[in-house]
């Protein structure tokens, strides 16, 4: 099964090293590519609508075909580490192509890609900057391979 994240913005900062190396570590259980779009410029009267409309525009562009589209959001379902690892590996059984998960810039998401989603989920109830949700779904993926395969890694109980 494959796994797309995709992002607005370019990694940049303290951030970037720790995102690329739980990514590479997601490519030992998963198909993986990270694709990032490019900001939409905050200026010249654009407003968060048109902001978000533009990038979420170049997001759906980037999802490839007969993925599941999930998008982040602080308003969407929260779900355990087993979870994301069930949903991941239902996805497998029902030999899908893939998933991708959409994270938004600084306004967040548009209408029309949260609509588009199969689901919303939150990685918290409060406001994340985009690199940090990045770094948390990552580490969050390798997590699920690591559930699926019964290694060590995850020491959690419950779902």
């Amino acid at each position: 099964m494959r796994i797309t994240l995709l992002s607005v913005g370019k990694l940049r900062g303290g951030m970037a090293d720790p995102i690329r190396d739980y990514e590479k570590r997601v490519s030992r259980y998963f198909g993986f590519e990270a694709v990032e779009v490019r900001e939409e410029p905050a200026t010249g009267g654009r407003g968060a609508e048109q902001v978000m409309r533009e990038e979420g525009k170049r997001l759906l562009a980037r999802v490839p075909a007969g993925y599941e589209l999930v998008a982040l959001h602080r308003k969407g379902q929260a779900w355990s580490s087993e979870r994301l690892a069930g949903h991941l590996a239902d996805l497998g059984v029902r030999a899908s192509p893939g998933i991708a998960f959409a994270i938004g810039g600084a306004f967040g998401l548009s209408d029309e890609l949260l609509a588009r989603a199969t689901h919303l989920l939150s990685l918290s109830a409060m406001t994340l900057p985009h690199e940090v949700a990045r770094l948390v779904l990552a580490e969050q993926i390798y997590r699920a391979g690591t559930i699926l395969r019964g290694e060590p890694y995850h020491k959690g109980t419950g779902t």
